[in-house]
């Protein structure tokens, strides 16, 4: 019997997505497990894999549509099917699977331009085969993802020097890594021009920014959190001059390998024991029970142009320190590239937010639910301190714990953060 490939939610605050690109088409054996097609969601494009086996009968859902969670993307023969017989089933369905619910930009009010169609029948191809008007200029507009479009203006690049790969010609991510990949010095591809800074409002005028997809659901999931979680806040101190030293030591040896070991990475292994040590904190609260996790899946809140994306370091209580940096690095990377996959972005058990490199002191973050506490680390810096009576200047860090008080208690919260400054204090700790 066939089998739909349908569209994931892949967020818990996903209702629709867009295939962003097919990696099979009709004919192709599938196994399953294998990746079939990426797709975007509301924070990330993310690789969508099969459940079955099979040979890809039909393509319901083109590259460029958006349709709602639970939507046939496309079908799968699975045993003795004819191809052509599952194709035409699947095709009579399509125009009724393929009509996504309404945006929120279309809720809203908001000009709808071709990266918002999806598919309507016939109404699909004249869409997408008519480049976008600016309504004030009457100059066509060149037709782009919404994600190839935010890494061009990330790199600074002129869209009308990219040629589209996508369906009419449109312009999609690989084609704008492509352009990058290739260079100014390649023949046949113009520079791409230096990145600018951004421009200033001019005096008397205002700008009005509509809310990308993901900013508009990062409001929505902060403002839940923090209207129905009482947030607390701690703060502590900690001396890390030991594990400064240690972090030199350890990058001298690590030297030929080419791995360089940052701050942020011992403090990840610091949280991580010191999770295992107070469970209550390494939890989740679904309202009517908490449960307490025997491993530890850090998230690791990640700037991206749009917002924010919190990829996740599954089991790093199991890892030492060089794996934690390889294994970081490369989420991180992906993180900003929107190449996560969904288990990469769901199940943390607890998260860290470092801004250490911004060069703040002390910040207080947002809890992340289900999750019930959210650690801010702020830089490390030399301060004015006494030891022995005497004022030195030792390199300090400031670790702020926001902690849900309706299953965490204070002194709970202050025996994991005193419990975290021994370590990052005495960092051999992390040892025993």
């Amino acid at each position: 019997m066939p089998k739909e490939i349908t569209m994931p939610q892949l967020s818990d605050t996903m209702a629709e997505g867009t295939v962003v690109k097919w990696h099979k088409k009709e004919g192709d054996k599938v196994r399953s497990g294998e990746k079939v097609a990426d797709v975007e969601t509301d924070k990330a494009v993310m690789e969508m894999e099969a459940f079955d086996s099979g040979t890809l009968a039909a393509i319901v859902v083109g590259e460029g549509q958006k349709v709602a969670v639970g939507a046939v993307l496309g079908v799968l023969a699975v045993g003795n099917e004819d191809l052509a017989q599952v194709k035409a089933s699947a095709g009579k369905a399509a125009p009724a699977v393929a009509v996504a619910t309404a945006t929120m930009e279309q809720m809203a009010g908001a000009e709808v331009h071709e990266d918002d169609a999806v598919g309507h029948g016939a109404t699909r191809s004249t869409a997408t085969a008519v480049p976008a008007v600016d309504r004030e200029s009457g100059i066509a507009r060149a037709k782009i993802t919404p994600l190839a479009k935010r890494l061009a203006e990330q790199k600074g690049i002129d869209i009308s020097t990219i040629q589209g790969s996508g369906p009419g010609g449109r312009i999609v991510q690989e084609d704008v890594m492509a352009y990058i990949a290739a260079g100014p010095s390649k023949p046949g591809k113009a520079a791409a021009p230096a990145p600018q800074l951004p421009q200033r409002v001019a005096s008397g005028q205002k700008e009005v920014v509509p809310l990308t997809k993901m900013r508009a659901a990062i409001a929505k999931a902060l403002l839940a959190s923090k209207q129905n979680i009482p947030h607390y806040y701690e703060t502590i101190d900690a001396d890390v001059e030991a594990l400064l030293a240690l972090r030199g030591r350890l990058n001298q040896t690590l030297e030929p390998e080419n791995v360089r070991l940052s701050l942020a990475d011992l403090i990840a292994k610091a949280v991580s024991v010191a999770l295992l040590r107070h469970p209550a904190i390494n939890a989740t609260f679904n309202g009517t029970e908490v449960t307490r996790y025997g491993d530890v899946h850090l998230g690791m809140a990640v700037a991206v142009p749009d917002g924010l994306i919190v990829p996740v370091l599954r089991n790093i209580d199991q890892m030492g320190l060089k794996e934690i940096r390889q294994r970081s690095a490369d989420l991180i990377d992906r993180a900003r590239a929107q190449r996560l996959k969904q288990d990469e972005m769901t199940g943390a058990t607890f998260t860290v937010s470092n801004l250490g490199t911004y060069g703040l002191r002390e910040f207080s973050a947002i809890i992340n639910p289900p999750q019930v506490g959210i650690l801010a680390v702020a830089t490390a810096e030399k301060r004015a301190v006494v030891r022995d009576n005497q004022v030195v200047a030792r390199s300090m860090l400031s670790l702020t714990l926001s902690a849900d008080h309706r299953v965490v208690d204070g002194a709970t919260a202050a025996e994991f953060m005193r419990t975290l400054k021994s370590i990052l204090e005495e960092p051999g700790l992390m040892l025993v």
